[in-house]
């Protein structure tokens, strides 16, 4: 009897597991799900995203899928059903549904460390707000009035600083660099000065950011939130500070927020913190990592390190004092500069994904996607497509002159795209041009080792690209 009783409990348990296998393999849908796989019941298929591609072609997990399945195909990633799009039509629907049938989302890994209980996904009066307040302090007119000189004066001083080193690793040397500037303008954070280590402390969240998220001691992704709870206390000190004295202000970006924290409800004291650390990290990380690639190009393309020596060296022909500094006008010149940039933001996938979460079901090319579902948009997967770009892994910034730049507009999105294209687009363009420019006129580079570039799933240089600089003798 006990021997039926056991078998038929094992009948029970291996019908309630092939019914939720089944289930998990072909989730409930009002119309038709785009085709794929599901994977591993909660895993997904998250394992083959997350190993690292040596190459900067399209990550592999993402080529052999569209391969299979085309542009548009379904997968579960850490545990959500995700929709992944490598179609432009596609894509540019989903950015103008923001806020009407989709809305901005982040890993639970990122939400806990960059948006917490802030409203940062929100449209509307927020973002609007959150908008303008970047593009006041970093957005074309400051960048043209002040910021552009400051720039200047930042790489010349670096750049003779790594000068005297015996060899700098770029990327980290880089993204110190951005960082302290950026920190300038945002909490007038002084480097030399501060007993806070800002760099050190974003270092540990990059380094932890896109580890398993296991929150115990000894864990990247605990290091991660121990540098970003560090980071954010010192701004939470700095925020009360300044709110509570006048003579404190300096007339900067938190100072701001901190006026606006009157006059705004939405502004409270932890949707600022989170809103400048989040400022802070994308300059950190972005700009330094764009900067890393075209070092690593340019090494590997004389041909293209040539000709924008030329193009910096006319710049300053053309003016009545070779000294003077940078102009704005100057900078709208730079044609194979903005080209040789363009191209490097092409290749180096700085973001692999787009998030949004669909708000409702949303129909679109004869698919549905159910409400709740993640939907990931693969920028890169256009961007490297031979439909896109012939030669589309050449690093050649001379296509860039006969390209039709609205058309491109809708695939090459490297600052996002819709209602959330990044509001420091133009900083960041001015900054490695400013940076290219003081480079090629005044210094020299040797290469003592190069880098191994890997996408993992963010674009990381393995153990670093370590460069000799030189200053070059009048």
């Amino acid at each position: 009897m006990w021997n039926v009783v056991g078998l038929s409990l094992v009948a029970l348990l291996v019908i309630y597991i092939t019914h939720w296998i089944a289930k998990w393999r072909n989730p409930k849908c009002n119309g038709v799900l785009p085709p794929g796989s599901m994977g591993l019941p909660l895993i997904g298929e998250t394992l083959s995203l997350i190993i690292p591609s040596y190459s900067l072609d399209v990550h592999p997990f993402i080529k052999k899928r569209l391969e299979k399945y085309g542009p548009i195909f379904r997968t579960s990633l850490a545990g959500r059903p995700v929709v992944i799009s490598a179609d432009a039509e596609f894509n540019n629907y989903i950015f103008q549904q923001e806020g009407k049938s989709v809305e901005l989302w982040y890993m639970d890994t990122i939400s806990k460390v960059f948006v917490g209980d802030t409203k940062a996904n929100a449209t509307g009066v927020i973002h609007k707000y959150i908008r303008s307040t970047f593009m006041k302090h970093f957005g074309a007119e400051n960048l043209k009035e002040k910021l552009l000189p400051q720039m200047e004066e930042c790489v010349n001083k670096t750049l003779r600083a790594w000068s005297s080193r015996a060899s700098v690793e770029v990327k980290h040397a880089a993204s110190v660099m951005v960082l302290n500037f950026s920190a300038k303008q945002m909490i007038s954070y002084d480097a030399e000065k501060s007993t806070e280590n800002l760099s050190e402390k974003f270092a540990e969240v990059i380094e932890g950011l896109m580890s398993f998220p296991l929150n115990i001691p000894g864990t990247g992704y605990y290091k991660c939130l121990k540098g970003q709870k560090k980071v954010t206390s010192m701004l939470r000190d700095m925020i009360k500070e300044r709110r509570n004295s006048l003579e404190t202000h300096r007339g900067d970006f938190i100072d701001q927020l901190c006026t606006d924290m009157d006059k705004e409800k939405f502004l409270t004291e932890d949707f600022s913190v989170l809103l400048v650390f989040g400022g802070l990290f994308a300059t950190f990380e972005s700009i330094s990592a764009v900067l890393t690639l075209a070092f690593s190009l340019l090494g590997e393309h004389p041909s293209v390190l040539q000709e924008l020596s030329a193009e910096h060296e006319a710049i300053l022909k053309n003016r009545e004092n070779p000294d003077s500094p940078l102009t704005w006008d100057e900078y709208k010149s730079m044609t194979f500069t903005l080209q040789v940039i363009n191209e490097t933001l092409r290749l180096g996938n700085v973001a692999p994904g787009l998030l949004r979460r669909a708000l409702k079901d949303v129909t679109i090319k004869g698919f549905t996607i159910p409400e709740d579902w993640t939907i990931m948009v693969v920028p890169s997967a256009l961007y490297l497509s031979p439909k896109s770009f012939k030669d589309p892994l050449e690093f050649n910034p001379w296509r860039w002159k006969d390209i039709d730049s609205l058309a491109t507009s809708k695939i090459v999105m490297p600052f996002g795209g819709g209602l959330r294209q990044c509001a420091g687009a133009e900083y960041s363009r001015v900054f490695l041009a400013t940076f290219l420019h003081v480079f090629v006129t005044k210094f020299s580079s040797t290469t003592i080792k190069g880098a191994r570039v890997a996408q993992n799933p963010i674009l990381a240089f393995g153990d670093g690209m370590h460069i000799k600089f030189s200053e070059k003798t009048a």
